[in-house]
């Protein structure tokens, strides 16, 4: 059904300037891994705090608060750098089934982020009780992970 689009996209003058431009494309990767690495950071530092562990000196609600900006930015930074990815081999991309899986996964965990484990983050910790707190921080950590790990697979095995 999309195998039209992804052709289509194959023949895009951009796609071709991206999979034969010797820089342009590892920068473009750079970037990609480096918001990774910020969007993980943001989970993890709310993450860990729903654990028990961490900044255990703040309210969940504040370090979820103050790590957000970085998570929406580092989101944003990640489809502006994922788009030239898929344009720079969408045959490619489109035959891949870790590709497909990264992005059932990368809706899923968006969901859950922003529903969710936003409100068990905001919600008074009193109320949502440890239990909890723990089991959204541990599906996020587990979500997130499959995630990086089905995009580290598209390039490794696809």
């Amino acid at each position: 059904m999309l195998l039209p689009l992804f052709q289509w996209l194959e023949g895009l003058q951009v796609s071709g300037w991206l999979s034969t431009s010797t820089y342009v494309g590892p920068l473009i990767n750079v970037f990609h891994l480096l918001a990774l690495v910020i969007v993980f950071g943001s989970l993890l530092i709310v993450d860990v705090r729903l654990l028990g562990r961490g900044m255990t000196q703040q309210p969940v609600a504040k370090v979820a608060r103050d790590a957000r900006p970085w998570l929406i930015g580092a989101l944003i930074c990640m489809l502006l750098t994922g788009i030239p990815q898929v344009l720079s081999i969408p045959i490619r991309e489109y035959h891949s089934p870790f590709f497909w899986m990264k992005m059932r996964l990368l809706l899923v965990a968006l969901i859950f982020t922003f529903t969710l484990r936003h409100k068990v983050t905001m919600a008074d910790e009193a109320r949502v009780g440890p239990v909890w707190g723990k089991v959204v921080g541990i599906v996020s950590i587990g979500l997130w992970t499959w995630v990086a790990v089905e995009g580290r697979l598209i390039g490794l095995l696809s």
